[in-house]
Formats: C-alpha cells, sequence, structure tokens
C-alpha cells in the first residue's frame, strides 16, 4: 500500500489517499474514479510531499528503529479486518454527526443542489437521492455533492 497527498484543481483542496500502486493510482486517475471529498472535483493531481527522511544511522536506538519501522503490507495485498473495521467506524460516526446539520431533499437532491449553486436558494447542508446519470450530470457542470459511504434509509422509509 502507498499514501499519496492529492490535491484538485478546482478548489485547491488537499486530501490523502491509499492505493495498491502507483500504477493503481494512475488507472483510478484516468478512469476519473477519484473525486475530492471536499468539492467532488474529479481532476485531482498528486500534491507536493515532504520526503520521509530517518534520522542518521548513528543517532537512532534501536527503540526508534523498531518504532518507526511501518508494518509490512499484507502480501495478498488486503488491509488487516480491524483498520477496515475502524475506518469504517470513524466515517460512520461521522456521517451520524453531520446527517442531524443536513436536511433531507429526497429525490429533488439535483434540483436542490443545482438551485444552490445558481444562487436561487441559499447555501445549506442538504442529503437525497440521485440516479447515476444525475450525479454525473452535477459534477460535469461543477456542482459538489458526494455519495454517502455509510448506507441510510430514508426518513420516508424507517417505520
Amino acid at each position: 500500500m502507498i499514501v499519496f497527498d492529492l490535491c484538485c484543481a478546482a478548489g485547491d483542496h488537499r486530501f490523502e489517499a491509499w492505493f495498491a500502486s502507483s500504477d493503481s493510482f494512475a488507472d483510478q486517475q484516468a478512469r476519473g474514479l477519484i473525486a475530492c471529498p471536499v468539492c467532488g472535483d474529479s481532476d485531482v493531481s498528486k500534491a507536493v510531499m515532504a520526503p520521509r527522511v530517518g534520522a542518521k544511522s548513528n543517532q537512532k536506538t534501536e527503540r526508534h528503529a523498531v518504532a518507526a519501522r511501518p508494518a509490512p503490507p499484507p502480501a495478498n495485498g488486503t488491509l488487516p479486518v480491524e483498520l477496515v473495521r475502524r475506518v469504517i467506524a470513524e466515517i460512520a460516526a461521522k456521517q451520524a454527526e453531520m446527517l442531524p446539520q443536513s436536511r433531507w431533499v429526497g429525490r429533488d437532491f439535483a434540483a436542490t443542489a443545482r438551485a444552490m449553486h445558481d444562487g436561487r436558494v441559499a447555501e445549506k447542508l442538504i442529503h437525497g437521492q440521485v440516479s447515476r446519470d444525475e450525479a454525473e450530470a452535477l459534477r460535469e457542470d461543477g456542482i459538489a455533492a458526494m455519495p454517502l459511504l455509510v448506507p441510510f434509509a430514508p426518513p420516508d422509509a424507517v417505520n
């Protein structure tokens, strides 16, 4: 696994992303599968990163050398189950924190997002439903939208 600092062209937002390899990043970038988590822009490139330079070998103690060495990636290319669980739990917690601050607009999501983008209504956090085509049209028009990463039951579908 390799981590890259990435940056979107639209808002100059900087974020990290993990990839199996440099080739995996290049493939996903070419197919437009990487998007800015802030604005949804898929014009993403690698940001300038500071190199990780270790201490001189004659200044390291064995305790520091062991602590500073990252664990090798698993041979089969999968992530440890506990890491995946922890990351999903953190995403779910953030999503649960944001949803009460957001207004459910249901199938009117695309129209409401366009109205906010055009300045016809005040900008607020919203969540709702769109088809894949509607989501792509929003992205193409420069309207920031992203999917909820954890499954969500719409209010009208909950008992």
